[in-house]
């Protein structure tokens, strides 16, 4: 059984940074694509960020480029969002995504998703 868990989330102030992790089991990632989403009240969920399985292609929302970075370290099933210069417009949760199919780029709602974790920006 596939489980994600995130963390690293939690409360900091605007112009702070935070970096989140995402470790999966149950499953080596070496072959699949991943990526982090985030759902804002009142508001559609998001793809923020997304890394092919051998991080050599990444892409960013447009809101994300040149503030977050993703990577990934297959040795520890692990990846990573790495949020610096942090805005209030950045409060959610942030949900780390796998995907179901091997090197496939894309992500969606038929993937594995963790259980998200919180970020807050006071401004």
């Amino acid at each position: 059984q596939v489980q994600l868990v995130e963390s690293g989330g939690g409360l900091v102030q605007a112009g702070g940074s935070l970096r989140l992790s995402c470790v999966a089991s149950g499953r080596a990632i070496t072959e699949y694509t991943m990526g982090w989403f985030r759902q804002a009240p009142g508001k559609e969920r998001e793809r923020v960020a997304r890394i092919n399985w051998s991080g050599s292609f990444t892409t960013y929302t447009n809101s994300a480029k040149g503030r977050f970075t993703i990577s990934r370290d297959n040795a520890k099933n692990t990846i990573y969002l790495q949020m610096n210069s942090l805005m209030p417009e950045d409060t959610a949760v942030y949900y780390c995504v796998l995907n179901r199919e091997p090197y496939r780029l894309s992500l969606d709602v038929g993937d594995y998703w963790g259980q998200g974790t919180q970020v807050t920006v006071s401004s």
